[in-house]
C-alpha cells in the first residue's frame, strides 16, 4: 500500500521504506501526537522518536525486538508522557537536546547538540537544533541512499507554518532557523514528518515562507 502519513488516534499505523530505514508513523494521545518508529532494514535495530503517549500502543508497535534508543524532540510534556514506561520496558537509551533535558523528567542518557549523529543500526540521522518553540528543540535528518532526505521536525515545522512561539523574539529565532537550516539547505523533495498532523514536503511549503514571516504570531 502507498504511504500517506495520514494517521489518527486509535487508527492503524502507516509505514514506508526510505532506503535502509523503515519508518512507521502512529498517532497517540489526547493531543494526537505523532510517534515514529524507525527500523534499520539491515540490522533490525529500532529507535523511537517521541514516546508521546499510550505506552501500551507504542510497545505493541515496537514488538519483541525492543528499541535501542528513544529521541525526544523537545521538552513539552505531550511529547514524553509514555517515555518512562517505554524506557522501563525496553532499557532504551534516552536522547534529547542537552538544553531541553533538564525539563524532561526521565533522565537523558545521551544529550545531543547541533550536528550530532543518532544511529539506528547502519543508518545515521543528523541532529539539527531549531530554537524558538523551545530553546532546545531538535529535528532529525536522514538522507536515504535513494537521495531523498527525510526530516523529523517535532513541533518546529508543520504543513502551513512553523510551530507555536510565545514572543516575537522566539518567532524570529524559529523562522530564521527553519529558513536557514531546513529550507536553505535541503531540496524541494525533502519529506518532513511533524510532531502532530500530516506530513509534507519542503517544496510544497517553500512558496509560503514569506507569508509565514509576515503573519508572525
Amino acid at each position: 500500500m502507498t504511504y500517506t502519513g495520514e494517521v489518527e488516534v486509535g487508527g492503524p499505523a502507516d509505514t514506508q521504506e526510505a532506503g535502509d530505514l523503515v519508518i512507521t508513523k502512529v498517532a497517540v494521545g489526547e493531543m494526537s501526537n505523532n510517534a515514529y518508529l524507525l527500523r534499520c532494514a539491515l540490522t533490525d535495530e529500532q529507535a523511537l522518536i517521541d514516546a508521546a503517549a499510550e505506552p501500551d500502543r507504542l510497545l505493541e508497535l515496537i514488538g519483541g525486538g525492543g528499541i535501542a534508543r528513544v529521541v525526544t524532540t523537545h521538552w513539552h510534556p505531550d511529547h514524553w508522557q509514555a517515555l518512562a514506561d517505554v524506557v522501563d520496558a525496553t532499557g532504551a537509551e534516552t536522547v534529547a537536546s542537552g538544553i531541553d533535558a533538564e525539563h524532561i523528567p526521565v533522565p537523558t542518557t545521551a544529550p545531543v547538540s547541533d550536528g550530532a549523529r543518532v544511529r539506528v543500526g547502519s543508518c545515521e540521522l543528523e541532529v539539527i537544533h531549531l530554537t524558538g518553540h523551545t530553546d532546545g528543540s531538535i529535528a532529525l535528518a536522514y538522507d536515504d541512499p535513494d537521495g531523498v532526505v527525510h526530516l523529523f521536525t517535532g513541533d518546529s515545522l508543520f504543513p502551513g507554518g512553523v510551530g507555536k512561539t510565545w514572543s516575537p523574539e522566539d518567532f524570529a529565532r524559529l523562522i530564521d532557523d527553519v529558513e536557514t537550516k531546513l529550507f536553505g539547505r535541503f531540496p524541494d523533495d525533502t519529506w518532513f514528518y511533524p510532531g502532530h498532523g500530516n506530513d509534507s514536503t519542503l517544496g510544497a511549503e517553500r512558496p509560503h515562507l514569506k507569508e509565514w514571516r509576515e503573519r508572525g504570531w
